[in-house]
Parts: C-alpha cells; sequence; structure tokens
C-alpha cells in the first residue's frame, strides 16, 4: 500500500470525496431525503449501516457507474453524460438499526458511496465525517478504488451491511470498533 503525508492526504481524500456533495443543477430532480425507496424507478438496494460515530446530521447514499473514471465524479458532469447516477439523503435516527433504501438504475453492478454528512454541510469534512463502502475493507489513506465500492444488484433488488468509517489518526479512515 502506498502511503502518503498526511497534508496529502487530506487534500487528496477530500477531493476525492466532495464532488459527491454537490449540489444538483438547477432545473434538475432533487434527491430524494426520506432514505426510503418510495421514490423514482429502478430497483431497491437495502443498505444497513453499522459502526456510525454518533447519531447527528444527514446520511447520504450514492450510486455510480461501475468503473474507476466515474466513481466519484461529479453528479452534474455524469448527468450531463447520461450516465446512470443516483442519490439520496436521510437524517440520522436517533436510535436503532439504520437501514437506508436507494434505486439502482436498474440490475447489474453499481458502485455505491456511503457517507456521514455529520455537521449537515453537504460538503466532506476529511477531519469529522465518515465514509463506508461495500467491501468494509479499511480505507486508510489512500483514495478509494472502485472495487471497494462494486455490489451486484439482482433483478428484485438487493441487500448489503456498509460499516461506517472515520479519520483515526495517521492511519487513515477506519471503523470506529478496530
Amino acid at each position: 500500500m502506498i502511503r502518503f503525508p498526511i497534508a496529502l492526504l487530506a487534500t487528496g481524500a477530500a477531493a476525492a470525496l466532495a464532488p459527491a456533495a454537490v449540489p444538483a443543477a438547477a432545473g434538475a430532480q432533487p434527491d430524494p431525503v426520506d432514505g426510503s425507496c418510495a421514490t423514482r424507478a429502478g430497483v431497491p438496494l437495502y443498505v444497513n449501516v453499522t459502526g456510525l460515530k454518533d447519531r447527528t446530521g444527514r446520511l447520504k447514499l450514492e450510486i455510480y457507474p461501475p468503473n474507476e473514471e466515474d466513481f466519484l465524479r461529479d453528479d452534474t458532469s455524469l448527468k450531463r453524460e447520461n450516465k446512470p447516477f443516483r442519490r439520496i439523503w436521510a437524517q440520522t435516527p436517533a436510535s436503532g438499526p439504520v437501514r437506508l433504501c436507494i434505486r439502482a438504475p436498474g440490475p447489474g453492478t453499481w458502485a455505491v458511496l456511503f457517507t456521514h454528512d455529520r455537521d449537515g454541510k453537504n460538503k466532506f469534512n476529511f477531519w469529522e465525517d465518515g465514509a463506508g463502502f461495500p467491501s468494509n475493507q479499511k480505507l486508510g489513506r489512500s483514495r478509494p478504488k472502485v472495487r471497494q465500492a462494486l455490489v451486484n444488484v439482482g433483478p428484485g433488488g438487493g441487500q448489503i451491511s456498509i460499516k461506517a468509517q472515520y479519520l483515526r489518526g495517521l492511519g487513515g479512515f477506519a471503523p470506529l470498533e478496530d
């Protein structure tokens, strides 16, 4: 694994995760904010989230095309190029299990990103916010790879679990329990 100085990492990781927080373009359909599959067409993907640092802020799920080139790209660019992209927001529940639902554009392989926007500012804060991917591999200090985010969604939908990870000193992002 390649190690980067923490200052470079902070810039790189924030840049890698920040594009997902750009507001939708004017006139675009707003992102669903209830964390459920009640809106939009597509195949439901249920995501059970564990390991939250606290119950503050908002939770976000995003679905990207399953390739390195498009993974974590700005949603405005993806939409302009007619590439599939989905996002949902949900308030962090005060207690109990955390289960979100997002509709994949269709059955197949997709890249999924989870973020815990603890301050509710809609911009990834490297020092405070959390992130996670379906592989649940420790993210460390490197930019996430699409292989860590891939999930297969069947014609009837699917279910996965994602363990939230937060910055843990010089080791980078990791689950809180490790």
